[in-house]
């Protein structure tokens, strides 16, 4: 017989980042002009970037998603550092979460409700 588990926030936030970065993906090869690269980034810190998305011109969007209803300056951390080391070649940073609305939270990296993914505006 199997044993049921009870689904912890962290369980949940990995099921929907595992779930949001696949959907990403399956997105991503419908497009003319596909990525020349994507992949996860990570610093020596342990700071992170769920998906990076690298063009063939060599800039690139970030993606981080969380499973929270609000999102906080630190959720936004590694899509900070992926800027700052890339310069002008990082096109944007988004932040994928459980909450609404889609906003703004500082040079080129915005908040987006999770379900954008899969819902027309």
């Amino acid at each position: 017989m199997l044993k049921k588990r009870k689904i912890t926030s962290a369980r949940f936030g990995h099921l929907l980042e595992t779930f949001a970065v696949n959907e990403a993906l399956k997105q991503l090869s419908w497009l003319e002009d596909a990525p020349s690269a994507v992949g996860h980034w990570r610093t020596h810190d342990g700071d992170e970037v769920d998906l990076v998305v690298e063009r063939a011109d060599g800039t690139t969007v970030g993606l981080e998603v969380k499973a929270g209803s609000r999102v906080v300056p630190d959720d936004a951390r590694g899509l900070r550092k992926l800027r700052d080391a890339l310069g002008k070649a990082f096109l944007a940073g988004v932040v994928l979460y459980a909450g609404s609305p889609a906003y703004s939270t500082e040079d080129r990296i915005f908040v987006v409700p999770v379900d954008r993914l899969w819902t027309r505006v």
